[in-house]
């Protein structure tokens, strides 16, 4: 969505133009629909993030962090009020707002990065021209940049994986000059010799399958009263289904050795999670209130269970990939 940027709209400037050098970048990738934060140590994460709707015109090239803003109002363009003269002409921060809690404008008019109100819409087509993102990653990227730090949109992708090591090809067998004497010794003088039997106590044991994680309950089940998770806990058959994606992630955090990659790794699974849990609280319709109404509770219930059956799935590509990271970087 374009954010207003009028002077009197927004606290004041937290620096100048050019003031950040030599620390984070940000990349945006239109064909990606993600946006890529390299850190000063070079490590790179990446977010989704919505992008303008068809017949929106998107900036693409290079630009700056102007301003950052905590808890934005929301001021419409004109341009936005023609096509809607309902819009107000100014949105306080809360829950209503459209650019969330945080906002990072641009050096294009009325282009910035912010949160959103509509967690849902991440990923898509959806803005005004704006990038939008998660509450928890626009968070994030607000903490680990500056004003100054300079951003890059471009149409292609940005993604892309490491290209697999070509296999080896198999070492020749050396040509062997057999005596003379064995040359001439004629077929029907070799006495065929049995088979060898190996001793079943010798043979090498072929390792079983890994087991499926065993559910991990959720010690915050005692506790909690956020809908979301409220439901979770309360339904055996989601119960269940959760439990099998944190055993996954716990077995995987255990085999870690190094304390720093195993924070790190746990970090991300983390920041997946309040992911997961911000669009599907949006996507399944749970929030206070929906357990009162049993057929909207049971249409809940039944979106939650797909969600958690492709959580599963993505939470095991995922410590696939956080593997091959660990590899790559030599990690054990």
């Amino acid at each position: 969505m374009g954010a207003a940027m009028g002077a009197a709209a927004s606290p004041p400037m937290e620096g100048t133009v050019g003031e950040a050098t030599g620390g984070p970048s940000i990349a945006i990738s239109l064909a990606d629909r993600r946006l890529y934060l390299t850190g000063s140590d070079g490590n790179v994460r990446s977010f989704p993030v919505a992008i303008g709707r068809p017949g929106v015109p998107i900036p693409v090239g290079d630009s700056t962090i102007l301003r950052k803003r905590r808890d934005p109002t929301w001021r419409p363009t004109a341009h936005q009020r023609r096509d809607k003269p309902s819009l107000p002409r100014a949105v306080p921060p809360g829950p209503n707002n459209p650019l969330g809690k945080f906002a990072l404008d641009l050096g294009w008019p009325a282009i910035a990065i912010h949160g959103t109100n509509e967690p849902d819409s991440v990923g898509r087509r959806a803005s005004g021209g704006c990038f939008r993102m998660l509450p928890a990653d626009i968070e994030t990227v607000f903490a680990a940049t500056e004003v100054g730090t300079p951003v890059r949109v471009v149409r292609g992708s940005l993604g892309g994986s490491m290209p697999e090591r070509p296999a080896l090809p198999p070492a020749p067998t050396p040509a062997m000059t057999l005596p003379a004497a064995v040359k001439a010794v004629p077929p029907s003088a070799v006495r065929p010799q049995p088979a060898a039997v190996v001793p079943a106590s010798t043979m090498p044991a072929v390792p079983a399958p890994e087991p499926p994680p065993a559910p991990v309950a959720d010690p915050r089940c005692a506790t909690v009263t956020a809908p979301l998770r409220r439901m979770i806990c309360d339904v055996p058959a989601l119960t269940l289904l959760d439990g099998r994606a944190r055993g996954a992630q716990e077995r995987f955090l255990a085999g870690i050795v190094d304390p720093a990659a195993r924070a790190a790794a746990s970090y991300d699974l983390i920041q997946d999670e309040r992911r997961f849990h911000e669009r599907v609280a949006a996507l399944c319709w749970i929030r206070a209130g929906t357990e009162g109404d049993p057929a909207v509770a049971a249409a809940a219930r039944s979106c939650l269970t797909t969600a958690l059956e492709r959580r599963l799935a993505d939470v095991a590509e995922r410590i696939a990939g956080l593997r091959r990271g660990m590899r790559l970087a030599g990690q054990p």
